[in-house]
């Protein structure tokens, strides 16, 4: 075998002619056959690189017809040069009938175009094609290298989701279709059931002010309290009706908290002294005074909640507890009962919407079971939560925490009595216990005692500053208390219905008294010694006719229009006014009150205040108050307040009163104290236009 390497060390030997011409030949064949195994090597190197770029290019179109997605590209002059399965079968259109043409498929409906920065193009369309209608979302983009100039379009079958998409649009339209049905049905609902209820209220009301039997009263009372009931149990429909509609709307102002609560517990106290039951307030010093939140929706709370603890209690009463928060700027609100209680079972139901602790056919307890279910839905929109605790036969506790931050006001000090030394004789489980918290706040030393007998032992031990003493314990122990009792303030606790005993307890040795529920304040000003107020005269008395004319005649003899389509209410306002001392004019619909207002103006005789109905037929309320307005600019005089009175408390309803050119909205049914105020704001209503 020859190597392919010559080496010569020197000159060739002289060979023959013809052997020098076969050495050739050989020489060069050897070389030949060399090249041809080096050209077989690359051709076989070249057929490995052939099938690997042929097995990519299978992989890559395999992948690209598997993935589902559509893809077509298309050069400059927008003819389709590649089209893959998925594009094709979409289509109806072999790849063959579609390669070289502008082929576009029909579009019906068109999406916005959105352009990325790197030029690429996305929209959606609705296409038609051999399944019928689709919708695809497209991706275009400009191929680089250089196939530059084409554009491939990779599409994506989104159908079913823009189905779905549409399916729950039309859901949620057919929702708040429903819902605004609803709340139109509601309110017209409560327009209808609150007009006759005004009138049976009022009525009754009115006929409570005149001369009747003990029984006549009775039955007259049973009918104002029946109504009173209906009027609640339609109000927690109407405000669940708003919750449901999303329509609950805050509306936070500085108020004062104490004050709230204090004012609570004096409305419901009544309720509560009537069943024997006691009903007292304890608001910590770390509590601020003045707070931003909407005082409305916490009244209504706190109305909810104590409403209830009265409602199933039968002895002891009910206690509302305010303390601040580890939260910043929170309060925390607990209403304790001694009541009924609430099993278990049924505490993890009773937030929910018709619930009750008691359930079934034998239930002891009415209502709805809307008023938790309001109160937690209130306090929730609040951003707060409410929590209950409560034993079978022992009591419950209601609490609930809400965001309050404190409001820019100068803070009054708490009074200084940390030398003071009070002895408490009440045998109540409720108040007693609250007003020993609240001096011992005060830095009094307190003593609680519920026996007449143990406390007259200890007054001799110790020198006492003060005595307090619960009016419940009964004559014999009051005088025995006041007769042992040798300390500079024996104070003495009474419901308002006991205020008339004080001449008889002042003369056995009492040197004041406090009125149940003791407001922080009152007992502060008591012990201390400051001027102030009895408690007695904090109480309102029951408004009778003859105080009636006295608040009328504060705000003058009035001219009062009153545009009311229905007899009964047209007639108790009418009354109402007439014992208010005010000269009133009925109107039965829109249109007669706007004749009678501009008569009345022409004459010189204008009415100094108009009182109108919304709903009426022939013209409305809100029409009737823009012909007014627009009347007295074509004259050139002063506007006249106008009321509207309305069974809708929907906020819509007093922006559309306020929007007619109305000053103030009075709800239906009317009543006497709100309406002798509006009266007696007249003025003010003149250029502020302000729900009364």
């Amino acid at each position: 075998m020859l190597n392919d390497a010559w080496v010569f060390t020197g000159a060739l030997p002289a060979l023959p002619a013809g052997l020098g011409v076969a050495f050739g030949l050989a020489a060069g064949a050897l070389f030949g056959a060399r090249r041809r195994r080096d050209l077989e090597a690359e051709i076989e190197v070249l057929r490995a690189e052939t099938r690997t770029l042929g097995d990519a290019a299978d992989r890559a179109r395999s992948l690209l017809e598997a993935q589902g997605d559509l893809i077509v590209r298309r050069d400059a002059d927008a003819c389709i040069t590649y089209a893959n399965d998925a594009f094709c079968a979409l289509i109806g259109r072999a790849r063959e009938e579609l390669i070289g043409t502008r082929f576009l498929p029909p579009v019906l409906q068109q999406g916005a175009v959105a352009v990325l920065d790197d030029g690429t193009r996305l929209h959606d369309q609705e296409l038609t094609t051999a399944s019928g209608a689709r919708w695809i979302a497209w991706r275009e983009a400009a191929v680089p290298g250089r196939m530059a100039g084409d554009i491939q379009s990779v599409g994506r079958d989104i159908t079913e989701r823009v189905r779905n998409a549409q399916a729950l649009a039309e859901a949620r339209d057919q929702s708040e279709a429903a819902n605004r049905a609803k709340s139109r049905f509601l309110a017209m609902v409560s327009h209808e059931i609150r007009t006759p209820l005004n009138g049976i209220l009022g009525m009754s009301e009115l006929l409570l002010d005149t001369e009747l039997s003990a029984e006549q009263t009775t039955y007259a009372r049973a009918v104002k309290t029946s109504g009173d009931a209906l009027m609640s149990l339609i109000e927690e429909i109407l405000d669940f009706s708003k919750i449901e509609a999303g329509k609950l709307d805050l509306e936070p102002r500085p108020f004062g908290l104490k004050t709230l609560v204090e004012d609570v517990a004096e409305l419901l106290a009544p309720r509560a002294q009537a069943k024997g039951l006691e009903i007292a307030v304890y608001v910590d010093d770390d509590v601020p005074g003045e707070v931003v939140g909407d005082s409305t929706r916490l009244r209504q709370i706190l109305l909810n909640l104590t409403g209830n603890a009265i409602k199933f209690t039968e002895n002891g009463g009910a206690a509302i507890v305010l303390e601040r928060a580890a939260q910043p700027d929170t309060v925390t609100f607990a209403v304790r009962d001694t009541g009924i209680g609430i099993a278990e079972e049924a505490q993890q139901r009773i937030f929910l919407e018709f619930e009750q602790g008691e359930g079934g056919p034998t239930r002891r307890f009415g209502g709805t079971g809307l008023g938790l279910a309001i109160s937690k839905r209130i306090v929730e929109r609040m951003g707060g939560t409410i929590a209950l605790t409560s034993t079978l036969g022992v009591g419950s506790t209601f609490s609930f925490s809400v965001p309050l931050p404190a409001a820019e006001a100068a803070v009054r000090p708490s009074p200084q009595l940390s030398a003071a030394s009070v002895l408490i004789v009440a045998c109540g489980p409720i108040e007693a216990p609250l007003i020993a918290r609240r001096l011992g706040d005060w830095g009094a030393r307190t003593c609680l005692i519920t026996d007449q007998q143990v406390a007259s032992a200890l007054l001799p031990e110790r020198p006492w500053d003060a005595i307090v003493v619960d009016h419940a314990l009964g004559p014999q122990a009051l005088e025995a208390l006041a007769r042992h009792a040798a300390v500079p303030q024996r104070i003495v606790v009474l419901t308002p219905a006991n205020r008339g005993d004080w001449p008889a307890l002042q003369a056995a040795g009492f040197t004041g008294y406090l009125v149940k529920p003791v407001r922080a304040s009152s007992l502060a000003a008591r012990l201390s010694g400051e001027p102030q107020r009895q408690d007695g005269e904090a109480i309102a008395a029951p408004v009778r006719a003859d105080a009636e004319d006295h608040e009328g005649a504060s705000c003058g003899e009035l001219s009062v229009l009153i545009a009311e389509d229905n007899e009964i209410n047209a007639l108790l306002t009418r009354a109402l006014l007439l014992r208010l001392g005010h000269r009133p004019t009925l109107a039965a619909n829109g249109a007669i009150a706007v004749e009678s207002f501009v008569a009345a103006r022409a004459a010189g005789v204008a009415y100094d205040l108009v009182l109108m109905d919304v709903n009426m037929p022939e013209l409305d309320g809100l029409e009737a108050s823009r012909r007014i307005r627009a009347a007295e600019i074509a004259a050139g005089s002063p506007p006249t307040p106008i009321i509207a009175l309305t069974a809708n408390l929907f906020a819509e309803d007093r922006e559309a009163c306020f929007k007619a050119g109305m000053n103030a909205v009075l709800v239906k049914p009317l009543d006497r104290e709100r309406l002798a105020d509006a009266l007696a704001r007249r003025n003010s209503l003149e250029t502020n236009p302000l729900a009364a």
